[in-house]
């Protein structure tokens, strides 16, 4: 082919967006190509809601699925090391947010009922194990992001516990900015490092299971033109984990 015929085509391959694969650190398997959603379960009748933009994870909050509207690992962990990158792209309305104190428990007010602050929010998570018990909180909560929503919210577990999945500190970037999440788990203990910051230390999840797959969480929905307040509008990239 001559010059001048393959010069418009190459300019035209230079216009068209590259994504490269995404590469795991040393000794971790990516579980995310940055291509398309291989290795992950799409709900049933999701209808493209999850999907892959521009090298990312996007999900807005619209599955059609009629069941479950996670997006699950297709493979099963135990022990592991995980890391990912994720980020809130927008609030979506105010949502009633306590004080979380560092023992787990909410600041409660004269009349002995928890303090209250409308807030924007959104909310989203990873499910560990399988479990949704054991979900490790994203949103825009004063307490940070980070914390096992489901132990310390359990009054039947010891107080140890609760203020094991509360956060030491909130290590969240603001809305719209990338976090990154590293994640041990080793066997009944969870170990949280955000941006940087330990957030959550050795932490106990009593009857956690052995063995589970991984979980990207729905949360919230759209409905009447609108969406439900903390609904979980989430980017997720670079995933890779490590099995111990």
């Amino acid at each position: 082919m001559k010059l001048h015929r393959l010069l418009p085509a190459l300019l035209s391959l230079a216009a068209v967006p590259f994504v490269a694969a995404a590469s795991a650190p040393a000794g971790f398997v990516s579980l995310f190509n940055g291509k398309d959603l291989t290795g992950w379960k799409i709900p049933v009748g999701d209808n493209g809601h999850w999907k892959v933009l521009n090298g990312v994870i996007d999900y807005d909050a619209r599955s059609e699925a009629t069941g479950d509207k996670n997006l699950w690992s297709e493979k099963e962990y135990k022990d592991f090391v995980l890391k990912i990158d994720w980020r809130i792209k927008e609030t979506t309305g105010l949502y009633n947010m306590p004080t979380v104190l560092p023992d787990g428990s909410h600041k409660k007010g004269p009349d002995g009922k928890d303090i209250i602050t409308p807030t924007p929010n959104a909310d989203s998570g990873i499910y560990l194990r399988g479990s949704s018990k054991a979900q490790l909180n994203i949103w825009c909560w004063p307490i940070g992001s980070g914390e096992v929503y489901g132990y310390r919210m359990d009054q039947k577990m010891p107080p140890a516990v609760r203020a094991g999945v509360t956060p030491k500190v909130r290590a969240d970037k603001p809305v719209g900015e990338w976090n990154t999440f590293e994640i041990t788990m080793k066997g009944d203990r969870l170990t949280v490092v955000l941006n940087g910051k330990k957030v959550i230390d050795n932490a106990q999840l009593p009857g956690v299971p052995e063995k589970g797959p991984l979980a990207l969480q729905h949360h919230g929905g759209f409905k009447d033109g609108k969406y439900n307040a903390a609904s979980s509008l989430m980017q997720f990239r670079n995933i890779s984990i490590k099995e111990l």
